[in-house]
């Protein structure tokens, strides 16, 4: 396979010029979404809309450049994303418009409408087949992301406390499953409560969608239901006390190649574009419903044909940056008992694990990792 061609453009703006919006619209056009036949075709823009409380999550101005450009080359976009198989403020529809709206999304600032790609309570999928698949033989993806007849990714790329960060393949794998694929994808892994370090403080059990979270009158701790559990990972990141890990220590692994099935799964068999800006590098979620400091830098904004590249050059750009103080990468190996990973994302969250996922998105023929890098400036 040749070389994927990503382009890059940097945050930096002239004085008194049109701004990072104006900046973002060169880049996909430099990167050549024109290719794109958009005459009268629906076009599905993925974004994630942010958690309430989350203000790290990509401001609505950038969705607007994007939709502009697509109505520009004759398509009617749409923004989108599926709902979230854990409490908080977008598990059905109406919440998660509502979060949306309150956020900046709005038909009005982003200037096309915003529809939840799995219904109103997470259940209008359709079974997708994926070619090559190794864990997924059918992907349960929103019905309006797979009705769409171009798809469009915009991410936010940050770190993540289980796949190490969160990228184009996670915004799209995960993001476009419905709630039952969300499930699918979490799977492989029950989390395992250490009852010594556990302070009873059940901050998990806000996390937990499904019961399997308990906590225990007497003992004053909390325990898992493995019967009721999923395996979403959230309890694992609300805790302050590293008091929960996963019993399956390849969970993480698995998880990374099932969202590369996932993928496959959405982008295969149409046209296809993506955009990862590097800003905000916050070291856990946009799930999440609170935000720390960025542990990195803001690197720039970049766009290809390829997911998989994509990613590959935002990773790079990260691993070449230097952390920034008080954060949580830095405050990590400052610790005395610190443990150097050569990895901002693993020194980051020592849970994690992201490699697998692009080695498995590789394997499959998502795309490919040998990309090269363009700079518009």
């Amino acid at each position: 396979m040749e070389k994927a061609k990503v382009y890059f453009t940097d945050f930096r703006t002239v004085a008194f010029g049109d701004g990072l919006p104006a900046k973002l619209k060169i880049l996909i056009k430099t990167a050549g979404i024109g290719q794109i036949d958009m005459d009268g075709k629906f076009a599905a823009i993925k974004l994630h809309f942010g958690e309430l409380g989350n203000i790290s999550y990509l401001r609505p101005n950038y969705a607007r450049a994007v939709a502009d450009v697509v109505k520009e080359l004759g398509g009617k976009p749409f923004l989108t994303d599926c709902n979230t198989m854990y409490p908080g403020s977008r598990k059905n529809a109406l919440e998660h418009l509502e979060c949306a709206w309150e956020n900046g999304f709005t038909p009005l600032s982003v200037g096309c409408p915003i529809l939840i790609g799995d219904g109103l309570k997470g259940t209008d999928d359709i079974a997708v087949p994926v070619v090559g698949g190794e864990y997924v033989k059918e992907a349960r993806i929103g019905r309006a992301v797979m009705d769409a007849d171009v798809f469009i990714s915009l991410t936010h790329f940050k770190g993540h406390e289980m796949t190490g960060f969160g990228g184009a393949i996670k915004n799209i794998g995960m993001g476009c499953g419905s709630r039952a694929g969300k499930t699918d994808q979490h799977s492989s892994g029950k989390p395992h409560i250490d009852q010594d370090l556990c302070r009873g403080c059940r901050r998990c059990l806000r996390e937990c969608a499904n019961s399997a979270l308990v906590f225990d009158a007497a003992s004053k701790k909390m325990t898992v239901n493995q019967e009721n559990c999923v395996g979403c990972g959230r309890c694992l990141g609300s805790c302050n006390f590293d008091a929960i890990s996963f019993d399956n220590y390849a969970a993480n692994e698995l998880l990374n190649c099932r969202m590369a099935e996932y993928t496959k799964a959405v982008v295969d068999g149409r046209p296809c574009f993506h955009i990862s800006l590097v800003v905000d590098v916050s070291p856990n979620c946009d799930c999440h419903g609170e935000n720390d400091v960025p542990i990195l830098p803001n690197l720039g904004m970049f766009a290809s044909f390829d997911p998989l590249a994509l990613d590959q050059a935002c990773v790079d750009a990260c691993l070449k940056a230097t952390p920034l103080p008080s954060s949580q990468l830095s405050d990590n190996m400052a610790k005395p008992s610190f443990v150097e990973h050569h990895d901002h994302f693993t020194n980051s969250s020592p849970e994690s694990e992201w490699r697998t996922c692009l080695e498995h998105a590789e394997k499959i023929g998502l795309g490919t990792r040998d990309y090269e890098l363009f700079v518009v400036k």
